[in-house]
């Protein structure tokens, strides 16, 4: 893992996911533990404009939480933005207003350098077209259930909610994406069943062959968590929100076919084509209109999905 590979990533986020000018101002927000991606980040910002700049703050507490309101503030001033942190940003006011604004920005939360290298070296356009390829089979529906083998069976129903998708292609005033990217999502008005989570989850990383999370929805909302360590974490959220905290907050489908196994990482996990992520708690920033200080999403191994009792063909590595 070499100081050029790590700069080879860094322009492939800068040059083609952000498309940034010389003409445009960047921003890169970031904290002590993501320093290295951080600055490789700026460098390569910086060989692009004269206008670019980096700002450092300690990691904040939860995902979802918001930054300080300086952090914040240069978001939102510039054309661009970029946002390697230990905590998620992607989720909050702060990245909301920014591209509220006008700038364009992508959040890259809890990157490691081996999960920026696997995935930006990727077919951003390809990437793209799994994305279309999945909307046109679910944006019409007026419910989704997803299965698994584990014992997942739940139902969403997006109601007026519109199904978005993280392609990686952050080109124009207001866009945003997660990178590494790949995923198609909606914050469903409701949801009801069970799911299962078997893959990834924070705060326990990668799930041991046969450790599995159950979730009990009802009505939009999480009713039971069978997990200590994960209902502790909800738990804190409902001592700021209330019952906001268990808010059934998304379903998304990982289309990015570079992705072939997990790893651990959230942020790249989510994004493996042939899985379902659901998430708790916050979805104001994804079209839904619940605020809240978190947002957790499990992976979910070997779904199927049914978009109004039809079989959706997902992509896969």
């Amino acid at each position: 893992m070499t100081d050029e590979a790590i700069a080879a990533a860094a322009r492939t986020a800068i040059e083609q996911c952000l498309d940034l000018g010389a003409e445009k101002s960047a921003v890169v927000v970031t904290d002590e533990k993501r320093r290295a991606i951080g600055e490789a980040l700026y460098e390569a910002a910086s060989a692009v404009t004269d206008d670019a700049s980096i700002v450092r703050y300690p990691p904040g507490e939860q995902h979802g939480a918001e930054p300080p309101a300086p952090v914040a503030a240069a978001m939102a001033a510039a054309d661009v933005f970029l946002a390697p942190t230990t905590k998620s940003l992607s989720h909050t006011r702060a990245r909301g207003a920014a591209c509220e604004a006008g700038a364009r920005g992508a959040t890259l939360p809890g990157i490691t350098e081996e999960v920026f290298l696997t995935g930006l070296d990727a077919d951003y356009a390809a990437i793209a077209a799994h994305c279309d390829e999945v909307l046109a089979q679910v944006a019409d529906a007026d419910e989704v259930r997803v299965t698994t083998p584990a014992g997942t069976d739940i139902t969403f129903e997006p109601g007026d909610r519109e199904w978005l998708a993280d392609t990686g292609m952050v080109h124009d005033p207001g866009d945003f994406s997660n990178l590494p990217a790949g995923e198609v999502f909606v914050s469903p008005e409701t949801a009801n069943g069970t799911y299962v989570v078997d893959g990834t989850m924070m705060p326990h990383g990668l799930l041991e062959a046969g450790q599995e999370l159950t979730f009990e929805v009802e009505d939009g909302y999480v009713t039971d968590i069978s997990d200590d360590d994960v209902r502790e974490q909800v738990e804190a959220g409902a001592e700021e929100v209330g019952r906001d905290a268990y808010n059934l907050a998304e379903l998304g489908i990982g289309t990015n076919v570079g992705v072939t196994d997990l790893v651990g990482s959230v942020l790249l996990d989510e994004k493996a084509a042939g899985t379902v992520h659901i998430a708790i708690g916050d979805d104001a920033g994804i079209g839904g209109d619940t605020d809240a200080p978190l947002h957790l999403d499990g992976i979910l191994r070997e779904p199927t999905v049914y978009a109004d009792g039809e079989p959706v063909e997902l992509p896969s590595p």
